[in-house]
């Protein structure tokens, strides 16, 4: 499940861009299936992002968008590997710059997930169709 904050303006195509990079870099990265889409685009008014225009000495833009990933728990190197690949997706699709984007990752257990005609491997805690998970 992704959550995406940006402020608003963006158009379709512009989101479309953004989701095709993510997925992409969850499918290379994490081993979802293709039909694992959740992505929620939350766009906000001016005023309603307050962010530091200049975090840890980076200068950032009005298109700056910060990503909230949800999924199990995964190796600390998987997610050092997947932040690098939904960045070089997402600019590279959508021309947002690297330092507009800010990224988080919330690891939930598998047993606190819940989607009809999923097939969880009860010892991995992983899909049953993900590669190289289960």
């Amino acid at each position: 499940m992704v959550y995406i904050q940006m402020h608003e303006g963006r158009d379709a195509a512009y989101k479309k861009a953004v989701s095709a990079g993510i997925h992409t870099a969850m499918m290379d990265v994490l081993g979802v299936p293709e039909d694992t889409w959740d992505q929620f685009f939350n766009e906000h008014k001016p005023g309603n992002m307050i962010y530091d225009r200049n975090y840890f000495g980076v200068p950032r833009s009005e298109d700056m968008m910060f990503i909230h990933f949800f999924f199990n728990t995964r190796p600390k190197e998987m997610k050092e590997r997947f932040f690098e690949a939904v960045a070089d997706e997402v600019t590279k699709r959508s021309g947002l710059r690297r330092e507009d984007l800010l990224m988080a990752i919330t690891e939930v257990p598998w047993e606190n997930w819940w989607a009809y005609g999923r097939t969880v491997d009860p010892k991995t805690g992983f899909d049953t169709r993900m590669k190289g998970q289960g």
